[in-house]
């Protein structure tokens, strides 16, 4: 049996994961603990892919290092795929010394070999920040589709490959200014050159690897429609370093060097790295990944490993999927639109129901919706009315009448076992079709055939009517509920790669030793069993209250969610704004309905001073909440004895170390409100600008300010002590009063806010956005 290396695409690091983006990563994750259990010496290697613009532009804006903000990000998805039961070998990232060195390697050797050409080209640089835009931050209309938001490498609407000078009007995304053309130098890989080896690998590896459809129709095309020389060297400084004369201002495209952490990943976790990646002879390499990404492991990675000169392990079987959409629209990680990571976990449903509903829907040969009412439909009535009840029927009937025992093995080819004969040969029929889907990572079909398989298993239970048998045959019904037990270990094998915590469960239900009797060689085998454990129910049902809830919740994006919170004036609703925010609890931008719903005749300053009272506040601790991951708790010292607790939505955005011992602006008059039971007694000031996973979070910092001092508009008596507090504020007359960062300053109206030394208020990030 050759060993079997398994990727996943590896998730960009400057995001929160939501349920479309975690397929692949589940995916990979379902066919290494098969062939775990099938017995393959198996490797499972993924990582956040670190480098490019994204992240250094993000890092620039939030005024941190491209590390810092990676370490942040790496934090959060490892949180994530923990949750969700995702087995990795190795989790690593690719920001590593092993990734320099190897994508390095195969740059010289792709030189050595001739496939490397220099081209002096014109590229579209923004006059106002003064840099050239990476294909990712020019916007456009397609001149392919006519789409009028394509990206400068690649439209969304219609799947072409762009040059970011394609696009008729380019604007910078960075800026929104209309960028100029320069000429810069880059380094290109020579495909066209490369393109024979690639024909002859591709017409071998394809056919004795069986490419999904949607992989082959993709590359054929490309090939196709003519191979170009690809650039792979950008102008940035967040990258690996182009070891060229004349190129170290350079650094190595992202998609030139992103598949290569999958390498460098692996040799992060062992010094044999190469026992793996460059022994074809022994080891099969499967990669699962979205159809967005198929030319470039299909392409480009393959290109680049051939065109080294070096015996590399190469592409065995791809499993490309589809998209997954969200009720009746698109996934969002921008406008943080569907269901995300963060949020699957605080539902409180558990993550096998997410893992089951994902592969038993699992996009892979045409796009499929997640809607609330199919989520709730198939739990309840696959997971839960099929298996569930198949697992928790069979269990009850033998411990409530045969005292949870099971009778002493008996041969099948006993006498009058003709009937469990025909059951045991059905029951292996099917495992053996199962166990040829999943060896060809036929997740979708393999996870329906399990249930088809408990589906058999509960019509058996309820054509033997036990029930009446077990008084004029309880010999034979002792048998029959044996067997069924049996099917039960079964189903719980088959079905461990899909549902880990359920398959456990299970096993500890049946008392079933985890050695020799619980993996595939089990499947079939009915023996090694003896007594089971008393009877739980697996799963709750899904209420259609819970999921009106959830979805009402989980509607629109997440400003229209920040806005419902804010509009209902309960700000423990706050926490709900979705993934790409998690300022839970904290005041966000204001809304244009708000400012209309409360405007008055009165300057803005004049309604600030009478109602809103600022104090200075000194950050003594914080904590993480203990029910919500994107929130913090912090203890002030706000000049008072007592001082005050806070709850803010700042994790994501700044780290306990970041904030501890750093002087703040609270809103110190707003009524009291429970944020996931902790009491939140006001809130701290930040700019912000953007949305979803491109939001900026801007803390207002004081320097040398005494705790309990007041923030006044530029003119207002500072004549109020920490005891004459104003009237309590509720959140929707402060959302009413528009605070803006402009040029760095922070103003009400057009009237800036000073300290009590009378200093000008000032961000540190942001030069403009809201304020709350």
């Amino acid at each position: 049996m050759k060993k079997r290396l398994i990727t996943s695409a590896l998730p960009y690091v400057n995001n929160i994961p939501h349920l479309g983006n975690l397929i692949q990563v589940l995916s990979a994750d379902v066919f290494a603990r098969f062939c775990r259990s099938r017995g393959y010496e198996t490797l499972y290697v993924c990582g956040t892919d670190e480098y490019g613009t994204a992240t250094e532009t993000r890092a620039r804006e939030e005024g941190i290092s491209p590390e810092q903000l990676c370490t942040r990000y790496h934090a959060i998805h490892t949180e994530i795929y923990e949750w969700f039961h995702i087995s990795f070998d190795k989790w690593g990232r690719t920001s590593t010394p092993e990734q320099t060195a190897i994508v390095q390697s195969i740059f010289r050797n792709l030189h050595d070999q001739g496939y490397i050409r220099e081209r002096t080209i014109e590229q579209l640089y923004s006059e106002k920040s003064r840099m050239f835009l990476a294909d990712r931050y020019v916007a456009g209309t397609c001149p392919k589709c006519g789409h009028g938001d394509a990206r400068g490498d690649q439209c969304e609407e219609c799947g072409s490959l762009l040059d970011p000078t394609d696009l008729i009007e380019p604007r910078s995304v960075m800026d929104g200014t209309r960028p100029v053309i320069r000429e810069t130098t880059h380094l290109y890989i020579d495909l066209p050159a490369i393109l024979p080896k690639l024909q002859q690998w591709m017409s071998e590896a394809s056919e004795r690897g069986r490419w999904a459809r949607n992989a082959i129709r993709m590359t054929e095309a490309w090939i196709r429609d003519g191979l170009k020389e690809r650039a792979i060297t950008r102008d940035l400084k967040w990258g690996i370093p182009v070891p060229l004369e004349g190129f170290e201002d350079k650094v190595f495209y992202v998609w030139f060097d992103a598949p290569i952490g999958y390498i460098s990943i692996t040799a992060t976790l062992t010094d044999q790295w190469e026992q793996w990646w460059k022994n074809p002879r022994e080891v099969e390499l499967f990669q699962f990944i979205g159809k967005d990404n198929i030319p470039f492991h299909t392409v480009i990675f393959p290109s680049s490993l051939l065109g080294s000169g070096e015996d590399w392990t190469m592409l065995h079987h791809m499993s490309s999927s589809e998209y997954l959409n969200y009720e009746g629209g698109q996934f969002s990680k921008s406008k943080g639109i569907g269901v995300f990571g963060t949020d699957a976990r605080e539902t409180g449903i558990p993550a096998d129901v997410w893992r089951f509903y994902l592969f038993y829907n699992r996009p892979e040969t045409s796009d499929y919706t997640f809607t609330w009412d199919d989520f709730q439909e198939k739990v309840n009535g696959e997971l839960i009315g099929n298996l569930a009840n198949l697992v928790n029927r069979t269990t009850t009937f033998l411990a409530r009448f045969f005292d949870g025992t099971l009778p002493p093995e008996v041969s099948l080819d006993s006498a009058g076992s003709q009937d469990r004969q025909a059951f045991w040969d059905e029951v292996r029929q099917r495992e053996a079709e199962i166990t040829e889907k999943l060896e060809w990572a036929g997740l979708r079909e393999g996870l329906r055939r399990i249930f088809a398989l408990s589906s058999y298993g509960n019509r058996v239970f309820q054509a033997a009517e036990p029930w009446k048998t077990r008084k004029t045959d309880p010999e034979g019904t002792h048998l029959l509920l044996a067997d069924l037990v049996y099917l039960v270990r079964d189903l719980a094998i088959l079905i461990e790669p899909y549902l880990p915590a359920t398959a456990e469960r299970v096993r500890s239900l049946l008392g079933a030793s985890a050695e020799g009797a619980w993996n595939w060689t089990a499947l079939g085998d009915p023996r090694g069993l003896s007594r089971i454990a008393t009877p739980e129910i697996l799963f709750e049902q899904l209420s259609d209250e819970l999921i009106q809830e959830l979805r009402d919740r989980f509607s629109g994006s997440q400003a229209d969610r920040a806005r419902r919170a804010r509009e209902a004036g309960d700000a423990t609703k706050a926490d709900a704004k979705g993934p790409g925010s998690p300022r839970e609890g904290k005041t966000g931008a204001k809304s244009d309905k708000n400012r209309k719903d409360h405007a008055v005749s009165e300057r803005l300053e004049d309604q600030f001073a009478e109602k809103v009272e600022l104090r200075a506040a000194k950050i003594l601790e914080v904590e993480q909440h203990p029910e919500a991951d994107k929130l913090y708790i912090e203890r002030l010292d706000d000049g008072t004895p007592e001082g005050r607790t806070i709850v803010s939505g700042l994790r994501g955005h700044y780290t306990t170390e970041e904030l501890v011992g750093k002087t703040i602006v609270v809103v110190a008059n707003l009524k009291p409100a429970k944020l996931r039971g902790v009491k939140s007694e006001g809130m701290l000031l930040a700019a912000s600008s953007g949305e979803g996973d491109q939001e900026i979070v801007d803390v207002l910092f004081l320097e040398g300010v005494e705790p309990g001092s007041r923030i006044l508009l530029q003119g207002q008596e500072q004549n109020a002590s920490p005891q004459d507090s104003l009237k309590r504020l509720k959140v929707d007359d402060f959302f009413a009063i528009p605070l803006r960062a402009v040029d760095g300053a922070v103003l009400v109206g057009e009237t800036p806010l000073v300290d009590a030394g009378g200093a000008p208020l000032k961000t540190s990030r942001l030069s403009h956005g809201s304020v709350g």
